[in-house]
């Protein structure tokens, strides 16, 4: 199970595969893998471990999310540009149908779910669906194959489903929360400081529960949405590996392993689609509470 021909268990394989690519500051004083000891002032490296990981704390970026994670996002950018250019007036086929059909798609959930009048909704929404999709769509890579072929190369770490990492998740999340402050100012100005003092009890002596009360659900709703995610794709992954584990138990295991692979891979097709719907029509919703005015 090992690509550099050390055998393993399968804790040391599952936290292996769980382990991000991660660049960041060692404190000083910090004891590394191999014993040497960080100098004063710290130290800029690549982490070898989670030890390593948690000790850089915030001064750490996680490598392998940002990378995967952007390029998609830039895949997504050039695929749909690509059949904008070729679109034609005649009967689509191909590439340029199936694009159609996402959007007419989104186009229509945006329609029946958001209320106001906003142009930049339906664009934001078939971003955040196909982005989502797409770095949901990694799960279904065997989780050998990519980590196995860059620590051949000498990256020993490699997550490939950016939407296993709380940070992409969350931060996608922050985006969306960002978005709901600034159309519910926007939009109702004052009203929204009435919105969170007075409801549900419209009375000054409630004001602090209603402050409180309604603080919470707003502050809810970004994590909610970023853990929902993150939640449904981390136990996706941690299925794939636990079954991937599962060939190194015995010739007698190759059979059922390659069952339950492909089982679990048909079954998470439709588990990756609708995490990447949930998150879009949630964010629609969340964008058409911020745009009413009452």
């Amino acid at each position: 199970m090992a690509a550099n021909g050390e055998s393993q268990t399968v804790s040391e394989y599952i936290v292996h595969h769980l382990t991000n690519l991660t660049y960041g500051k060692l404190p000083a004083g910090f004891e590394r893998y191999d014993g040497s000891v960080v100098p004063e002032g710290g130290q800029w490296t690549m982490a070898h471990g989670a030890a390593e990981s948690t000790a850089m704390g915030f001064n750490a970026i996680h490598v392998d999310s940002m990378i995967w994670s952007i390029g998609l996002g830039l895949i997504f950018c050039w695929l749909f540009r690509r059949v904008a250019v070729r679109a034609t007036s005649g009967v689509p086929s191909g590439s340029i149908n199936f694009v159609e059909m996402v959007v007419e798609f989104v186009d229509g959930t945006v329609k029946d779910t958001f209320h106001g009048k906003n142009p930049l909704i339906a664009p934001l929404a078939l971003t955040i669906f196909v982005w989502v999709f797409l770095m949901n769509l990694m799960d279904l890579i065997p989780v050998d194959l990519i980590p196995h072929s860059l620590m051949l190369a000498g990256v020993e770490y490699q997550k490939i489903v950016p939407s296993t990492d709380p940070n992409i998740t969350m931060g996608m999340a922050i985006g969306v929360f960002v978005l709901m402050l600034f159309y519910s100012i926007k939009v109702k100005g004052f009203g929204f400081v009435k919105e969170l003092t007075l409801n549900p009890f419209n009375h000054p002596m409630f004001i602090p529960v209603n402050l409180f009360m309604e603080v919470v659900g707003l502050l809810a709703k970004p994590f909610s949405l970023g853990l929902r995610l993150f939640g449904n794709m981390y136990a996706g992954e941690m299925i794939f590996i636990l079954i991937a584990a599962l060939f190194s138990v015995g010739v007698f295991w190759l059979l059922p392993a390659a069952l339950l692979q492909i089982g679990w891979a048909i079954f998470h097709i439709l588990v990756i689609t609708l995490q990447a719907f949930i998150f879009m029509v949630l964010t629609i919703v969340y964008l058409s509470m911020a745009h009413e005015d009452h």
